[in-house]
């Protein structure tokens, strides 16, 4: 049940990082593919209400992933992805950062590099992100604007999409 899946947040402010193990009842192929598949993350990745909508993607070393958090009430928060390596249904690293609808980085707010990796437990998947900042500055910055509650968020939804998918 997913009372019992693993959810682990962890703050390491010597290093400026994030680590967020999460454990999802479904198997690796399956979550690997709700992590690089549009169609898939525009029905996840986005802390409730808001929604998902991707602009362009590319799933591929030097590619990137435009998209779209919207509100309800139809303010877009954009994002953008850049993919630097892949190791199918096993890791990918990427930069991740705020933009515009373009695809321009928001040089005000914080990018970060995230090694996303996916480990089979049992009858589960093990997703491991490690988020990488620059300073302390900009970890801090993240956190203050609920990036655990809103990964939380995130996160339960890809568990009601998985059992839909299963």
């Amino acid at each position: 049940m997913k009372a019992d899946l693993q959810f682990d947040f962890l703050v390491d402010k010597d290093k400026n990082t994030i680590t967020v193990k999460r454990e999802f009842a479904a198997k690796r192929q399956l979550v690997w593919d709700c992590y690089t598949k549009s169609e898939l993350l525009d029905q996840w990745f986005a802390p409730k209400p808001l929604t998902t909508k991707t602009s362009f993607m590319d799933f591929s070393e030097g590619g990137h992933w435009l998209y779209a958090m919207v509100e309800p009430n139809g303010q877009e928060h954009w994002g953008r992805t850049d993919y630097q390596t892949i190791q199918a249904i096993d890791n990918y690293t990427a930069l991740d950062g705020f933009c515009d609808n373009t695809g321009a980085l928001n040089p005000a707010l914080p990018r970060s590099t995230w090694h996303v990796s996916f480990t089979d437990v049992a009858r589960h998947t093990l997703v491991e992100t490690v988020v990488s900042y620059t300073s302390a500055e900009a970890l801090q910055q993240v956190i203050n604007m609920g990036l655990k509650e809103g990964l939380a968020s995130t996160l339960e939804r890809l568990d009601e999409l998985l059992l839909t998918l299963n």
